[in-house]
C-alpha cells in the first residue's frame, strides 16, 4: 500500500519553533482510532495516533498498519500513526515493515548500555526505511502497558541523556522527570528544573508520558520547557469503555453497535479535543501535510 510520506522530525521541529506540543493520542481499536482521527481534523491538529504493544499484539501489526496507512492518506491533517512503548526490538521491526512512521523502543528498564544496544538496532533498521524513532531514559511511574513501574529511581539523569542521544542515533527522547502513567493520586510532581536541564543537553526533540491528569498550566510549562510531543492515554480508553458501559445499559439488550457508537464516539473526540486545545495545537496543521 502506497503510503503519504510525513517528516515526524520537521512536524516536530514545527512544534518547538511554534510553542505547541503535537498531542499523541493511544487508541485500543478502531471506535476509538476513528474518534481521535475526527477530533484532529476538526481542529486542524497534526497528531499522533499510539496503538501500544498490547494493541498490535492482539489485533495483528498488519490490520493496525493497515488501517493506520489508509486513514494517514485519507487525512487532511498530518497523521503520524505511533507504535508505542514497545520493549521488544521485532515487534519494532514489524511495525516499520507495516507502515508505521514512527516507532518507540522503549527499552528503560534495561541497564543504560543494553537501552543504548536496544535502540542502536531499531535506529539501523527504521533510518534506512524513512522511520522515526522514540527512546525513554530514566522511568515513567505507574501501570503502563510495559507493566508496573513503583520503584524510586524514576529520574532520568542528564549525563545519561546525553550519552544515550549520542550514541543511539535516537530521534526523540522521553526523558522521566516525575511523570505517571494512570490517573494520579494527588498533584503530579514534574521536575521543570531537570526537563530545562535536559533540553540545554540535548538538541532531539523531547517527549512526556503520562499526560492524562497533569494540570493543564503544567502542560504549558513543560511545552515552554522544550516538550514538543505530548502522550495521552488513560483519559481515552476510560472515557471509552465508561462511555459504552452508560450506552448499553440505556439500551438494554440486543443494541446494534453502529447505534451504540454513534453516541459513544462523540464522548471520545470531545476529550481529544479538549487535550488538542491544551497543547496549543489546534489551527497548527496548516503548511505540514
Amino acid at each position: 500500500m502506497a503510503t503519504k510520506k510525513l517528516d515526524v522530525g520537521a512536524i516536530l521541529a514545527a512544534a518547538d519553533a511554534g510553542g505547541f506540543a503535537v498531542p499523541a493520542f493511544n487508541y485500543s481499536d478502531i471506535w476509538d482510532f476513528l474518534a481521535i482521527v475526527e477530533a484532529a481534523e476538526e481542529l486542524d491538529a497534526p497528531i499522533f495516533i499510539s496503538s501500544n504493544q498490547q494493541v498490535v499484539t492482539d489485533i495483528g501489526i498488519e490490520l493496525t498498519g493497515a488501517f493506520g496507512a489508509a486513514a494517514i492518506k485519507k487525512a487532511r491533517i498530518p497523521l503520524l500513526h505511533h507504535l508505542d512503548h514497545s520493549n521488544k526490538v521485532e515487534i519494532c521491526r514489524a511495525a516499520v515493515d507495516n507502515h508505521y512512521p514512527s516507532v518507540m523502543i522503549d527499552a528503560s528498564a534495561r541497564p543504560l548500555a543494553e537501552n543504548i544496544a536496544a535502540v542502536k538496532e531499531v535506529v539501523a533498521y527504521a533510518h534506512p526505511r524513512g522511520v522515526f524513532v522514540e527512546g525513554e531514559v530514566g522511568r515513567i511511574q505507574g501501570m503502563g502497558v510495559e507493566g508496573m513501574y513503583t520503584g524510586t529511581d524514576f529520574l532520568a539523569r542528564v549525563e545519561d541523556v546525553e550519552k544515550f542521544v549520542a550514541e543511539s542515533g535516537v530521534d526523540s527522547l522521553a526523558a522521566g522527570i516525575g511523570t505517571a502513567h494512570g490517573f494520579y493520586k494527588g498533584k503530579p510532581e514534574i521536575h521543570f528544573d531537570l526537563l530545562e536541564k535536559i533540553n540545554k543537553a540535548v538538541k532531539v526533540p523531547l517527549v512526556l508520558h503520562g499526560g492524562t491528569g497533569i494540570p493543564e498550566e503544567d502542560v504549558r510549562r513543560a511545552i515552554k520547557g522544550g516538550i514538543n510531543k505530548m502522550n495521552v492515554g488513560t483519559i481515552i480508553h476510560c472515557t471509552y469503555m465508561n462511555a459504552l458501559r452508560a450506552e448499553l445499559n440505556a439500551r438494554g439488550e440486543n443494541p446494534y453497535t453502529l447505534d451504540v457508537m454513534k453516541k459513544v464516539r462523540p464522548l471520545v473526540t470531545n476529550v481529544v479535543k479538549q487535550w488538542i486545545k491544551v497543547c496549543m495545537a489546534d489551527g497548527k496543521a496548516k503548511g505540514l501535510v
